[in-house]
């Protein structure tokens, strides 16, 4: 399989709502594709994130994305990303997509000056977390994480 990962702008938006319904529905939630390309759209338009996807070389389908937002570090003064969606379709999983995704990702965060990445995934999402922990990731039990549902 032979395919590209591209830092990802406007004119990838339709490969990208596509991937980007399949990771939802990944994560038990409603396909919809109206508001994947609205959301999607807006994170562009306003720098919001960065986007990196594969895309296979022959046919022009999307293979995966991985999303990056920003964040910063005050104790590190320095550039923090979350990489907060990473998604692979089926048919390439297992051969490196997720792996190049997540180069791509380093690469970029280094290029930024960045002094981390950060991430979380499900607990039974065993084969992200054997990606993640393979390349270098660890575990972060210096903290506790806590989160406030507002809607």
């Amino acid at each position: 399989m032979k395919y590209a990962v591209i830092q990802a702008g406007a004119d990838h938006l339709d490969i990208l709502v596509t991937l980007f319904d399949a990771y939802r529905v990944f994560y038990g939630k409603n396909s919809d594709m109206i508001s994947a390309r609205e959301f999607l759209s807006d994170r562009i338009a306003n720098e919001d994130s960065v986007l990196f996807v594969a895309i296979d070389d022959q046919q022009c389908d999307g293979l995966g994305f991985a999303q990056l937002f920003p964040s910063f570090s005050s104790v590190g003064m320095k550039r923090v990303w979350i990489l907060n969606d990473l998604f692979v379709v089926d048919v390439a999983r297992r051969s490196g997509v997720g792996r190049k995704l997540v180069d791509a990702v380093s690469e970029f965060a280094i290029s930024t000056g960045a002094c981390r990445i950060d991430l979380a995934t499900s607990k039974d999402n065993l084969a992200a977390k054997t990606l993640y922990e393979a390349i270098g990731y660890g575990v972060d039990t210096q903290f506790d994480h806590y989160k406030l549902p507002i809607s």
